[in-house]
């Protein structure tokens, strides 16, 4: 454990930051599986929808800095084409 108070905050912010990048990683992932769930359903209309709103919440992510703007295209472009292999 730290002694110094400036060191503990730190963990404190950390313990924090952790909390938050968390919970946004797994709205992403939520979305996601929604989005695979559609395709494989072959029901294109929800995997469309769906597909917004992940690419919506994958978007969020990256401006937060959750996700590197690289990765976030990654995995956009990649539930697209799962999409356009349905339609």
């Amino acid at each position: 454990m730290a002694n110094i108070k400036s060191a503990k905050k730190r963990i404190k912010v950390i313990a924090t930051k952790t909390a938050r990048n968390r919970s946004i990683r797994s709205t992403v992932k939520t979305q996601i599986k929604k989005v695979v769930a559609a395709v494989d359903a072959k029901d294109l209309a929800s995997a469309q929808t769906s597909l917004v709103v992940a690419v919506k919440a994958i978007d969020k992510a990256a401006a937060k800095g959750v996700y590197h703007k690289k990765t976030a295209a990654r995995k956009k472009s990649t539930l697209a084409t799962l999409v356009n292999s349905i339609a």
